[in-house]
């Protein structure tokens, strides 16, 4: 009788530890759901909707069933703002976020938005993806955000219909439509010129009739909204690099295991290391088609000419920053 007791014992202690380890392979083997937002367009030449998709793309090649990213262009998860705070309440997964919104949660994140920080782009991205960057994504976690990786916008140059921006004077009394930036106001009131902050659906009109001169923004975004047909000049400023920090909630990057962690990670890295290419080689290519759509291009001769005038803007906005991060991260920029 003992042994008979024995033995249903084990085949009770038996089924009962295949039902104990069927719980972790089944948990293994679900799909994890990775919803990504943007703000702009699904279009094959945007900036924002090309990284998610190669993000998507990566992550489906190196482990196939185990993520199912999902992509959201058009403000679908909200705007901007929206998907931070969603992604610090955990109710949205990861977002491109434009860093002057970021700035708004984390304010060592508004250095990016100095104007005339970055004389190149390959400066810009030395700088974000070594230690400087790191120090940035690590505040994040303060706000129970993971930083990913930094994609971008690129640079954001200067149109107008008055005349061509080759020196800090040529923009003197000119009206330029801004973002509702105290940086991107204070940077034109430095220059001379007038900043008019505006919403960005009232910009084309302004400029068709002329309660603005001009504005800023990313070439492709002049050939997207097809600016070309109301300004005449376009002036390769590269005033702001526009960086586009990759974000994750949390909440949704902890509970993935250690190694999903990093492969994550790697794959939005590598989502915006082709992002970066693929800018470069789009940036060119649109360049010539707003020449073709009858803009005149220029290059700006001194950019340091322009970087002067900006220690006000610098000394504004150094206390928010803090000394000791800005003077590590201008350091870093000389080195």
């Amino acid at each position: 009788m003992a042994v008979q007791m024995t033995r249903r014992a084990l085949v009770a202690l038996t089924a009962g530890f295949a039902m104990l380890t069927a719980v972790p392979l089944t948990a293994a083997a679900e799909e994890v759901t990775i919803k990504v937002g943007w703000a702009t367009t699904d279009s094959e030449t945007d900036a924002y909707a090309y990284a998610a998709r190669e993000f998507k793309k990566i992550l489906n090649e190196a482990k196939p069933g185990r993520f199912d990213v999902q992509l959201f262009p058009n403000r679908q998860l909200g705007d901007e703002k929206e998907m931070v705070q969603g992604m610090q309440l955990g109710t949205v997964d990861a977002g491109l976020i434009t860093n002057s919104i970021v700035g708004n949660v984390v304010p060592q994140f508004q250095i990016n938005d100095l104007p005339f920080l970055y004389v190149s782009s390959e400066q810009a991205h030395s700088t974000l993806d070594g230690a400087m960057g790191d120090k940035l994504f690590d505040l994040l976690a303060e706000k129970k955000m993971v930083g990913l990786s930094f994609c971008e916008s690129g640079f954001r140059n200067m149109i107008n219909n008055k005349r061509p921006v080759s020196a800090p004077q040529d923009v003197e009394g000119v009206k330029y439509r801004v973002m509702e930036s105290p940086i991107f106001i204070g940077m034109y009131n430095n220059l001379g010129g007038s900043a008019v902050p505006m919403a960005w659906g009232d910009v084309f009109t302004a400029v068709q009739q002329g309660a603005v001169d001009g504005l800023e923004i990313p070439t492709w975004v002049i050939d997207a909204a097809k600016l070309y047909e109301v300004t005449e000049y376009l002036s390769l400023t590269k005033h702001v690099y526009t960086a586009t920090p990759f974000i994750m909630s949390e909440r949704l990057f902890g509970s993935l295991p250690e190694d999903e962690q990093t492969l994550v990670k790697e794959a939005a890295q590598t989502a915006c290391e082709r992002q970066r290419a693929f800018n470069a080689e789009q940036e060119q290519a649109i360049i010539a088609k707003l020449q073709e759509n009858g803009m005149e291009v220029n290059e700006v001769g001194d950019p340091k000419s322009f970087q002067a005038k900006m220690q006000p803007v610098y000394d504004e906005y150094r206390p928010k920053i803090g000394d000791e991060f800005m003077d590590a991260w201008m350091e870093s920029l000389n080195n």
